[in-house]
């Protein structure tokens, strides 16, 4: 069995037979609207479409998945498909025993055997699979596997996985940016050995991460308009809507503080400007691949441009991250990309290239660690840590300016569930919730099992976390922020 994925633009542009055009290939497509990213499993001999998988991968495409969902979605059919032509036996005529041998191989018997979370993810597919075999496509009048008590998955793991709650204290937060990101020494001397690529660039992820909460897709797309950058004013605090790139497509408001803001100066005046003016050749050879902007509406958001030969017009907040990767505009040294954050390629890094930067971050880190250094996590850092951090302390702040410092937890706890009673707009732990764009309270609800840790303890939420060294700007300013957007909304309802 060999596994693709269908991807229009690529038969367009490379497409050439004297059979069938990659124009006509890519109409159909449009036609049949099927989604990129559609996994199509093929014969290894005769190369002909293998079923229930396609007719699975179609159901996948007509549900609207994202492009990187199914492509996870279709790699795991595909792998268990290979476990049972092992066994000599295909997908439909899988007893209990053979989804079961297949958990042993996955969660115990490979050579790196997966955790409880991956192995949900996969009982969960499995699961879903069978589900369209027996209830959509009716090629089979049962599940293999015996459905559990009220309708339970009996695949999934039997423990009930906690969230990995981790975060930063100063210390650790400052020696993660300047010496493992920013290529400093301990001592906060430069060290001329360091060889890393963008300090700044990094630095600044590193910053806006954390001032602003985002998750790992929404920071590292965002893009300069969004940060007010080429408005024609200059902008010290910015709020801007994320939903594209927000998990599950769930709207919501950033809102990036003045010092994040500056954190990105450093980056924009000296690094970015260079690798531009390095990269604007190879983007204009590449234009006709590009999505080039050619007016951006600030007021309303709307951004008109050429993609693919044809005029278009997006909304900022509905741009995915591929399209926001390929989004370019005409600047006085060529095509630039639109995002904040780009590499040597010149468009914006992907998830595998942020992973190698926090990767290098953490061998340095661990390299140059002495008795002077913070004590390192026990586990390597995660850009998601920094969003942890952000939780942890808003909601720590949050709580003080409510009722003051309540040494019993209990009473704490107890005093939270009056708060989604009473005080639904002020309420410290959905202040938080909404800001990090929870589905539920009960995610953000974890966090209090932290929030007394001594080792966050400070006068002011973040003095001094973000920015320079002695910057008296605190991140009190969120804070405030998420008070008047809560007493606006009261206000709003109360006058509806």
């Amino acid at each position: 069995m060999k596994l693709f994925f269908l991807d229009s633009k690529l038969a367009l542009r490379h497409l050439q037979s004297e059979v069938v055009s990659g124009q006509e290939i890519a109409a159909l497509l449009e036609d049949r609207a099927l989604e990129d990213g559609m996994p199509i499993y093929l014969d290894d001999e005769t190369m002909m479409p293998i079923e229930p998988h396609c007719s699975w991968g179609r159901s996948l495409s007509n549900d609207e998945l994202r492009k990187g969902t199914m492509n996870d979605y279709g790699r795991i059919l595909a792998r268990f498909s290979d476990h049972q032509e092992h066994r000599g036996r295909d997908v439909l005529s899988a007893t209990e025993s053979d989804v079961k041998a297949y958990k042993r191989v996955r969660t115990s018997l490979q050579r790196r055997p997966i955790g409880d979370s991956a192995w949900g993810k996969e009982s969960q597919l499995l699961d879903r699979f069978y589900g369209y075999v027996v209830d959509d496509a009716k090629v089979l009048k049962h599940r293999p596997v015996r459905v559990g008590s009220r309708g339970r998955n009996p695949l999934a793991p039997r423990l009930k996985q906690k969230m990995d709650i981790r975060h930063l204290t100063l210390g650790q937060f400052r020696y993660l940016r300047d010496v493992g990101l920013g290529g400093q020494l301990p001592d906060s001397r430069v060290d001329p050995s360091f060889r890393g690529w963008s300090p700044h660039r990094n630095r600044a992820a590193s910053d806006l991460a954390l001032g602003t909460g985002m998750r790992w897709q929404e920071w590292a797309t965002v893009l300069l308009p969004e940060l007010g950058i080429g408005v024609g004013h200059p902008v010290k605090e910015v709020e801007f809507t994320v939903q594209a790139c927000a998990k599950y497509g769930k709207a919501r408001s950033i809102y990036v503080p003045a010092d994040s803001m500056k954190g990105l100066d450093p980056y924009l005046l000296l690094e970015r400007p260079e690798q531009a003016a390095k990269s604007a050749k190879r983007l204009e050879k590449r234009h006709r691949d590009l999505f080039v902007v050619s007016r951006i509406d600030h007021g309303s958001g709307l951004v008109y441009g050429v993609l693919d030969g044809l005029e278009k017009v997006f909304t900022m907040s509905a741009m995915d991250p591929d399209l926001r990767r390929i989004a370019v505009h005409e600047t006085d040294v060529g095509l630039e990309a639109l995002a904040v954050f780009i590499c040597q390629g010149g468009l914006m890094p992907g998830a595998d290239s942020w992973k190698r930067y926090r990767h290098a971050a953490w061998r340095r880190m661990v390299e140059l660690a002495n008795e002077n250094t913070p004590v390192l996590p026990r586990k390597r850092w995660r850009w998601h840590d920094l969003r942890h951090t952000y939780a942890l302390q808003m909601l720590n702040y949050l709580e003080r300016q409510m009722d003051g410092e309540e040494p019993d937890q209990v009473a704490r706890r107890r005093r939270h569930r009056s708060y989604l009673a009473s005080h639904t707009r002020l309420n410290p732990l959905l202040i938080v919730s909404r800001r990090l764009g929870h589905s539920s309270p009960a995610t953000t609800y974890e966090y209090l099992e932290y929030t007394d840790d001594l080792l966050n303890e400070f006068d002011d939420a973040f003095r001094g976390w973000v920015g320079e060294l002695g910057s008296e700007a605190t991140y009190a300013q969120i804070a405030s922020h998420a008070f008047r957007l809560g007493k606006r909304r009261t206000a709003d309802a109360a006058a509806g």
